[in-house]
């Protein structure tokens, strides 16, 4: 279909709640999303194209075809939107990895050498299921320390296949594995460690420990030191366990939501808690930076996060409030059998846990991504926002700065690799200025740079992959007639501040401004861009007005010329100086006549 047919489409669907699906040519699914009102949500995505992200314009233009389903409320087509998600893996949809859940530890039952695993659900095939506990993590973490206590082996061996077959591995040599690849190992004793894990993972430590301390103290009567040295060993680690065990065991009565969008990517954590406590920790990193609003984002990852899990907790704690909040209660509530309560703490203990989530989700993008990759995104990110065919690496920013037609000034800045470059920054004085005229000092300004460079100054030797101007259209306009003018083809853009004179978005030569908000690095880019710019001009606007003024007090003096106004200076370091000055150190400067003048002026004053 072209994009006025699937406009027109759009425009006709029923003002319904229900579940929207966009294909591309080859029939894929490549977005599915949920409407109140079908009508007014599809038919945003086919008007004012300019206002939406980047991945929303690839998206569109990718779409072929779509489908919708009418259902009978908003809470039906949430319901439908998480099994479609689920199904099709849609490219455009946040996705999590994968259906993370509570999990549970999984024994195969059918094999001579039962093993070890993690599921996220229980299924009817024969195997022993423990748990459901805390996290991936919390549940890998108790098998290696089972296999660690109980010395079974963690290699890739299969048993009974590679018994005989090689060498004991390192494990063996270094007392962490008992070697039941060796043929001389007593293979009975395999499944009596696993009896003792089973029981263990039961909550019957107590039994375990009691024959690991008969075994113990056997060993000893008999001499085999050694022996009872180990079996104390492991009795200390039993008892760990089947603490680590309980703690990690009981279903979470709270679970808290942090979300962090990085440069480069993204991560969704959540924080289970116990009683008070913390048990666990979950966590996805996306591998790409996520645009959109903020509370979209949380809706989705909390929304397939939840609804693949076989157990929930009571209460779930948001950073922000979801669009889709109360059918999201309605739905998870339904699915655990119980009420599930959805809040966003706005102060508190309960706040304080949103801070620590975001914290951890901070901590793994910012252990996750080096400081090329999160500048590379960023300008790749800005490249797309500017329809540049390749990232931009070097920027170049102008401001001007003036207090009427006196000592303006203009202040060129350059950021590479998104990060400031302070040996190529250049400061210009304005020339034969009539009055103060931001635009015609910026078509100064960007005139004398350019022909430097078209002149071949090396000082000026490398062009910008984008020009930044300080202002809004108009400022934009000149840039743009400079360039035309010498026959260059640079983009640029005009920074446009709002009411609180903060960086809103970049605005084209032709008026079309490009929002900022949506891509959060993005923004604090552009302000800090910005702001710089702005510093450096004022900064170098400031010098030039003290050197007025403090050449403005020698001035007047009779024989006290630009050479010998600069000699005292050099002498004297300041204007206040050389007030505080005796004859006789002036005459140290300056010739007697002039000296006597120049104490008579200010002394003469003060009198």
């Amino acid at each position: 279909m072209t994009f006025e047919e699937l406009k027109e489409k759009a425009h006709a669907l029923p003002l319904k709640p229900g579940v929207y699906i966009m294909q591309n040519a080859a029939n894929e699914v490549i977005y599915v999303g949920k409407a109140k009102a079908l009508k007014n949500r599809v038919s945003q995505y086919f008007a004012h194209l300019a206002s939406h992200t980047e991945k929303t314009r690839a998206m569109v233009a990718s779409i072929d075809h779509f489908d919708v389903i009418v259902v009978g409320s908003e809470f039906e087509a949430l319901v439908l939107e998480c099994a479609l998600i689920k199904r099709h893996q849609p490219k455009y949809n946040i996705l999590l990895k994968d259906a993370k859940g509570y999990p549970y530890i999984r024994l195969t039952a059918r094999e001579e050498y039962p093993k070890f695993s993690v599921s996220n659900k229980v299924a009817e095939d024969g195997a022993r299921y423990f748990g459901p506990y805390g996290s991936r993590g919390a549940s890998l973490a108790i098998i290696d320390s089972l296999l660690e206590t109980f010395r079974l082996p963690t290699c890739n061996k299969k048993f009974p296949r590679d018994i005989g077959k090689g060498r004991p591995c390192l494990n063996y040599h270094m007392g962490k594995c008992d070697g039941y690849c060796r043929r001389e190992m007593d293979q009975s004793r395999y499944r009596e460690a696993m009896d003792q894990i089973v029981r263990l993972l039961e909550g019957k430590g107590g039994e375990v420990i009691d024959e690991l301390t008969a075994e113990m103290e056997a060993a000893a009567q008999d001499l085999r030191f050694e022996r009872a040295a180990a079996l104390r060993d492991r009795i200390r680690s039993v008892e760990l366990l089947s603490q680590r065990q309980r703690a990690v065991g009981r279903l979470a009565d709270t679970d808290v939501v942090g979300f962090f969008r990085g440069q480069a990517k993204s991560s969704f954590v959540v924080l289970h808690f116990v009683d008070g406590e913390l048990a666990a920790k979950d966590l996805d990193l996306i591998e790409t930076p996520m645009e959109g609003e903020e509370a979209e984002a949380v809706s989705a990852l909390v929304s397939q996060y939840y609804t693949a899990r076989g157990e929930l907790p009571r209460t779930i704690l948001l950073p922000c409030e979801l669009p889709d909040e109360v059918p999201l209660a309605r739905l998870l509530s339904q699915q655990a059998g119980r009420r599930v309560e959805l809040l966003t703490p706005q102060r508190g203990a309960k706040l304080d846990l949103i801070r620590l989530a975001r914290t951890n989700a901070v901590e793994e993008v910012e252990r996750a991504t080096t400081r090329e990759e999160r500048q590379s995104k960023l300008m790749e990110a800005l490249g797309k926002l500017c329809a540049l065919e390749t990232p931009p690496r070097r920027l170049e920013s102008y401001d001007i700065s003036n207090q009427g037609a006196d000592d303006m000034v203009a202040s060129m800045v350059v950021y590479e690799d998104g990060r400031p470059k302070r040996s190529d920054y250049r400061r210009f004085k304005l020339r034969d200025m009539d009055g103060p005229n931001d635009y015609a000092a910026m078509e100064q300004v960007l005139t004398r740079r350019f022909r430097r460079y078209l002149d071949g100054d090396e000082k000026f030797g490398a062009l910008p992959d984008l020009l930044l101007i300080d202002g809004g259209v108009e400022h934009a306009q000149v840039a743009a007639q400079v360039e035309a003018a010498l026959g260059l083809h640079i983009p640029v853009f005009g920074m446009v501040k709002d009411d609180r004179h903060r960086t809103r978005g970049l605005v084209t030569p032709q008026g079309q401004e490009l929002g900022l908000q949506r891509v959060p690095a993005l923004f604090a880019l552009i302000g800090q861009i910005q702001e710089e710019t702005h510093r450096f001009a004022i900064t170098f606007h400031r010098q030039q007005q003290s050197r007025r003024v403090k050449g403005s007090a020698l001035d007047a003096i009779p024989g006290v010329g630009e050479k010998r106004r600069a000699q005292l200076l050099r002498h004297f370091k300041s204007v206040k100086n050389i007030r505080a000055a005796g004859l006789e150190e002036l005459e140290e400067v300056l010739d007697k006549k002039t000296a006597q003048a120049v104490y008579r002026h200010f002394h003469e004053r003060e009198e």
